[in-house]
């Protein structure tokens, strides 16, 4: 039976505009997002299906276009539809981050860095750069690759500081391995990037490591 022969009061869609987003399932969210059903499933049964298969709504999000489309009533233009959800996410968490005090939104942060690298399959050193209100600047993507393998040059980083005028960054990078917790070289890197930027007169706040929807933060642990 599909969704529209369902009772009003329990369709997903009704169910959001009466009692909001967080009212719903991730099942039945992803049935707002995907409308319809297949033959013989309805938009909920195929959300369901969705998170089976992928494990989890990370999973989902972060599944190639080829396993995308491969689940049986999905396609390139549904793949497209909810990369463009996640991008536009992820830019509005940005602009909160670009007009208060990161210091104060933590919850912020994270959410930001788990949407922006904790889908990666690769490695990513991102550097965070903010002015003197603690306000983001700007975050850049400087280095990729396997990071106990690509150097991360302390020289490039200063000169990206000095170039958007921060007077702090925060320094983050993923660990595709699913592991949150910061490796002995993660630590000497942190130390050998703090007094690299201290002698521009930049502060490193924090370094958090993003492993999927975890992130470990080196100032929380004592790690600086």
């Amino acid at each position: 039976m599909g969704i529209k022969d369902w009772p009003e009061h329990l369709r997903p869609r009704e169910r959001l505009i009466r009692d909001g987003a967080p009212a719903l399932s991730d099942q039945e969210l992803l049935a707002v997002f995907l409308r319809v059903g297949v033959r013989g499933r309805s938009a909920v049964d195929l959300g369901c299906d969705l998170i089976t298969r992928f494990g989890s709504l990370g999973g989902m999000f972060s599944a190639s276009l080829r396993d995308f489309a491969a689940v049986p009533g999905l396609g390139a233009a549904k793949y497209a539809q909810l990369q463009a959800v996640m991008e536009l996410a992820q830019r509005a968490i940005a602009e909160q981050l670009r007009s208060g005090d990161l210091l104060t939104s933590p919850a912020a942060v994270r959410s930001y860095l788990s949407m922006r690298l904790g889908r990666q399959h690769h490695e990513s050193f991102l550097v965070m750069f903010l002015d003197v209100k603690n306000r983001l600047v700007e975050c850049e993507e400087l280095f990729t690759g396997t990071l106990t393998h690509t150097s991360v040059y302390p020289r490039e980083v200063v000169k990206k500081a000095l170039a958007h005028n921060a007077a702090s960054v925060m320094l983050v990078h993923n660990h595709p391995s699913g592991v949150a917790e910061p490796s002995d070289c993660d630590l000497m890197l942190t130390r050998a990037l703090v007094q690299a930027l201290a002698l521009v007169d930049v502060r490193v706040l924090d370094h958090f490591v993003v492993a999927g929807p975890h992130v470990h933060s080196f100032a929380e642990h004592g790690q600086m």
